[in-house]
């Protein structure tokens, strides 16, 4: 098994452009050939899994399991920095990612895909960032998507006929445990779309990471606020992901067929005006635990 190090600075053989973070229910990606698995050692520790990364449609892509293999990682418990860290690592420029979701609308219904343009922070124990430390940034988030990976998804859905809605605010809370009726119902007068428990997190690291970031949000369930179904529950949603695992493999392999070569967004200069901090006083240390992220920016 492959180890790239910062350190050391070795990667592997043909670098990955696109990087897909499977979430429950999808813990591989079938199609992958040539593989080799990797453990990325980064400055924020060990990420969830190894990386596979190998060939999909002609394209070099690396595979990581957000809730490890066997699902074995808490929402909350999941390294976030590592897993985007090592992507960076890697060489990866856009990420997708893929998520289970309950629904707080009516016309989104189970088994349907969402690729949402908005997010809503409820976490409360997360690290969310890779600064401090002696540097200061402050990144852009209005749109926290990449417009341009989000509309390859949503092309990609209806290519392979799945109902996708194209656009949507997923709220993210916590958990692990479920909603309340009551926080199920807030999250309606919201104006919410979807619910799950893992993406901002990572939407934000990436765009501190200057990544293309964007995601196919499977939808399992109602939550728990319809009248007409029963409160939601792991198995249930796992069933429902089970019955749709074959849709999203086929829409991945199709969107990074379709992918196209050169980005048409700013998120890869996402940086650019973000760094506060008088560069000359940023610790030596801190400068060296970032420079895959800022080594453009720094001499």
């Amino acid at each position: 098994m492959a180890v790239v190090n910062q350190s050391k600075g070795k990667r592997a053989n043909t670098e990955p452009s696109i990087g897909i973070i499977g979430g429950s229910g999808l813990y591989e990606m079938a199609g992958l050939t040539d593989t080799q698995e990797i453990r990325v050692k980064t400055p924020f520790g060990d990420p969830s899994e190894a990386i596979v990364v190998g060939t999909l449609e002609g394209k070099r892509v690396a595979f990581l399991a957000r809730h490890g293999r066997g699902h074995r990682i808490l929402p909350g418990e999941i390294n976030f920095r590592a897993n985007v860290y090592a992507m960076k690592l890697l060489g990866v420029k856009r990420i997708i990612s893929v998520s289970a979701v309950g629904s707080l609308l009516e016309d989104l219904r189970p088994g349907e895909f969402l690729v949402p343009d908005q997010f809503f922070d409820r976490t409360k124990n997360r690290t969310s960032t890779f600064f401090g430390e002696g540097l200061v940034a402050h990144v852009g988030f209005d749109k926290p998507t990449c417009g341009q990976v989000s509309s390859v998804l949503a092309d990609a859905s209806v290519h392979c006929g799945v109902k996708v809605h194209r656009r949507g605010t997923y709220v993210c809370i916590e958990g692990p445990q479920f909603s309340t009726l009551a926080e199920a119902h807030v999250h309606r007068q919201l104006k919410f779309d979807v619910i799950g428990m893992t993406n901002v997190t990572e939407a934000k690291l990436a765009r501190e990471a200057e990544i293309c970031y964007a995601t196919i949000a499977m939808i399992t369930d109602y939550d728990c606020w319809h009248p007409d179904h029963e409160s939601v529950t792991a198995s249930q949603i796992i069933a429902t992901l089970v019955q749709n695992a074959e849709n999203a493999q086929k829409v991945l392999r199709e969107a990074v067929r379709a992918m196209p070569e050169q980005p048409g967004c700013k998120c890869g200069a996402a940086l650019k005006h973000a760094l506060v901090t008088d560069l000359k006083l940023v610790p030596k240390a801190t400068k060296k635990k970032l420079a895959a992220i800022i080594g453009k920016y720094i001499s």
